[in-house]
């Protein structure tokens, strides 16, 4: 990658990392399904009257919205619901990395070097102590349904560099098309037509003010430059070298969780974490002999 794509995956880690406090805010006052329908309508409406499709079939926009957005999202809001700390969500989720290199490695012939492989699997037994950690202090159920997102999100990140959309930035607004109407009726179905008009009938309330900031800025920054530099990346680079750089999530996470909730992860859970963001460090950094780095696909322009 040149010196410039590792800052903007930089600044992803950074609006990422920042996102998982203001997904907490959003939660005080959104049902969580719901909450996954409204964040991708507020794109999709706009997206759907403004921003041409991109030029790629139905059945890779699909999945990509499946994968990024329904199993990613449901689940990771589903966890933090039911009680995942927002910055422990932040670590946990990047098990989104190795899924994606392993699911890279079997669907499109992705070669795995010796150093990735050596540094993914130092970060996934790393995330196995924190679930093994967590099982033994509170609830399992939590860390399993964040990683079932994370699974989500490996399948996405796979979808999208298959897809190779010339432009990624019209790939992440379309995207936003597919949740809403699947998460409403799953809302609708579990949490009742209630529960999501009192959420809408207090959204102007003073009390609702933070969560609706929460909103606005898991919509327009995390997703919207967020997944817009992520899917760029993606469109020029191997899965394999780009999807290490979203584990430097969790240190934003913590960091802002430590900050606005006072979250404070315990040793274990710290010691992890050193060893999750070494592994993807390490794991990043794998060296390619004997010819240049080449993107796969023609390099998008910037957006």
């Amino acid at each position: 990658m040149t010196p410039r794509d590792r800052l903007l995956a930089l600044v992803v880690a950074v609006c990422w990392g920042v996102n998982f406090p203001m997904t907490a805010l959003a939660l005080e006052h959104f049902p969580p399904i719901f909450l996954v329908a409204l964040r991708f309508s507020l794109l999709a409406v706009p997206t759907l009257l403004f921003v041409p499709r991109p030029p790629i079939p139905w059945r890779s926009l699909l999945l990509v919205g499946l994968g990024l957005g329904i199993l990613q999202f449901g689940f990771l809001y589903l966890g933090m619901a039911a009680g995942m700390p927002s910055g422990l969500a932040s670590l946990v989720l990047q098990a989104s990395a190795p899924a994606t290199v392993v699911i890279a490695a079997f669907w499109l012939r992705e070669r795995i070097t010796r150093r990735q492989a050596i540094g993914i699997g130092v970060a996934v037994l790393a995330l196995a102590v924190i679930a093994v950690h967590r099982a033994q202090v509170a609830a399992l159920l939590p860390v399993v349904l964040v990683l079932c997102g994370a699974l989500g999100w490996g399948l996405g990140n796979v979808a999208v560099r298959r897809a190779a959309a010339p432009d990624p930035l019209r790939l992440t607004l379309w995207m936003s098309v597919v949740p809403p109407i699947p998460m409403l009726a799953l809302s609708l179905a579990v949490e009742g037509p209630g529960r999501i008009g009192r959420s809408l009938a207090t959204v102007g309330t003073l009390d609702a003010l933070p969560s609706v900031v929460g909103l606005l800025y898991v919509v327009l920054v995390a997703t919207v430059l967020g997944y817009g530099l992520w899917t760029r990346l993606l469109a020029a680079y191997p899965s394999s070298t780009v999807a290490p750089f979203s584990m430097l999530v969790p240190v934003v996470g913590v960091l802002a969780s430590w900050a606005a909730f006072d979250e404070v992860p315990d040793a274990v859970e710290v010691v992890a974490g050193v060893a999750v963001v070494g592994g993807v460090l390490y794991a990043s950094r794998a060296p390619r002999r004997g010819r240049p780095a080449t993107p796969a696909v023609p390099e998008t322009p910037a957006a």
